[in-house]
């Protein structure tokens, strides 16, 4: 009958309308959750530490860094980070920058001047032509050029270093009576008394029981001295890792469960001795 086709007709153009706003809708909606991602990358953005290369006076000479500031101005410690023996590469920089994520003012300073490798053997040449008085100089000009900073708490200012800069680390804290926390990862240890008796600051220790260079009855000795002289100290020795464990673009060497360990002690060491 004419009436029920009319029926059918109107419930077949109320579903098509339905259809539309149904939509229409689902557009909006869409609209508004790319809105909102967008809104959260770039409130993630905007809270993203800020990095710039700056030089760093040294007597007559400058030294290059890379230094990472958290995004909102404040007052904060600080933190003097140090390379391994491939140079300042991007591996260094996004510690670095991991640290002012930490609220930190975070300086990589490049000892080399410049040089990055990949080459194992280069490396080595790098770290033996470096000066060990002219790389010592350089980190306590970092060191100075925080303390002239407005955003830097200058009496809580501290060293972290992986490789040769974990020994470097150590040989800041030994030349600078300032330092307030020191961090060295499977760095070279101090055996001469007179070195070690210049420590104050408080050292944490992470390495590799396997590392054939710093052997665990190193560390051992090292923690023993330290501990002799009533010196804060704190060591960890992972089982099944050797040397370069922590460096995630070192393939061979790299073991997660324990470089994710450090990085945790690291982050509650630093929180605990300068904030």
């Amino acid at each position: 009958m004419r009436w029920q086709k009319d029926v059918a007709g109107i419930r077949m153009a109320g579903a098509r309308f339905e259809g539309e706003i149904m939509k229409h809708a689902l557009r909006i909606l869409a609209g508004v959750l790319l809105i909102g991602l967008v809104a959260a990358l770039l409130v993630v953005r905007g809270d993203a530490p800020k990095t710039e290369t700056v030089q760093i006076p040294n007597g007559t000479e400058t030294v290059g860094g890379f230094l990472a500031t958290p995004q909102k101005a404040g007052r904060y410690p600080a933190v003097v980070v140090i390379h391994e023996w491939w140079g300042l590469t991007d591996w260094v920089k996004e510690e670095t920058t991991k640290l002012a994520e930490q609220g930190y003012i975070a300086l990589a300073v490049d000892l080399y001047r410049g040089k990055v490798t990949s080459d194992p053997e280069e490396a080595h040449e790098l770290m033996r032509g470096l000066p060990q008085d002219r790389a010592v100089s350089d980190l306590k000009a970092a060191f100075a050029y925080l303390t002239t900073r407005k955003d830097v708490d200058r009496d809580r200012i501290g060293s972290i270093g992986w490789c040769m800069g974990g020994g470097y680390s150590l040989q800041l804290a030994i030349h600078e009576r300032r330092l307030a926390a020191c961090v060295v990862n499977y760095g070279a240890l101090p055996t001469d008394p007179n070195d070690i008796q210049q420590i104050f600051a408080p050292v944490l220790g992470n390495f590799g029981a396997e590392d054939r260079g710093i052997t665990p009855d190193d560390v051992h000795a090292f923690e023993k001295s330290m501990k002799g002289l009533n010196r804060r100290i704190d060591v960890k020795i992972y089982d099944g890792a050797g040397h370069g464990f922590e460096n995630s673009t070192n393939a061979t060497a790299y073991r997660p469960e324990a470089a994710a360990d450090a990085w945790t002690r690291t982050v509650t060491f630093l929180g605990k001795t300068l904030k």
